[in-house]
């Protein structure tokens, strides 16, 4: 009898230690063990979102620096084509100033030639009146000096 109370003990002393484990120890060991799974389970998925939204942004990064390059070469497009504008905008005013100057220079040299031309003549008719006083000093046909001198001042006339 005495093996059989021993073993009747010890199957309530085990019972009473699985309904105790049971009631204190069971069911807040299993609620960390889940808690702690649904945490893990948690931080995968939300490290899985994290990765697609990693790749989602990376591609959004990608075509946000495409469409850069692609505005910047466009900046860089119109930058040369205002360039060239510019070029040839300076180059028409160049050749109207070169155009203004050069008319400036030929109505000068128009005028001085012209100044010149008057002061020649000017000249010329004070040389053709003193040599024409000589010779009517020294002449004796009057009318033969007249139609010279006459002649002379009609030539002269002509070269205007």
């Amino acid at each position: 009898m005495n093996l059989n109370a021993t073993i009747l003990g010890q199957a309530i002393s085990f019972a009473l230690f699985v309904w105790f484990c049971m009631k204190y120890v069971w069911y807040p060991f299993m609620s960390t063990i889940e808690k702690r799974q649904k945490e893990i389970s948690d931080d995968l998925a939300s490290a899985a979102r994290a990765k697609i939204e990693s790749e989602r942004a990376s591609a959004e990064s990608l075509l946000c620096l495409t469409q850069a390059r692609l505005k910047a070469q466009e900046i860089i497009k119109q930058a040369n084509q205002y360039k060239v504008k510019i070029i040839d905008d300076a180059k028409h005013e160049a050749e109207k100033e070169q155009n203004r100057i050069l008319s400036q220079a030929l109505e000068q040299i128009v005028h001085e030639r012209k100044r010149v031309a008057d002061d020649l003549r000017k000249q010329m008719s004070k040389l053709v009146i003193e040599g024409a006083e000589k010779i009517i000093e020294h002449s004796i046909n009057e009318t033969i000096d007249i139609d010279l001198v006459d002649n002379i001042i009609n030539t002269l006339s002509y070269e205007d």
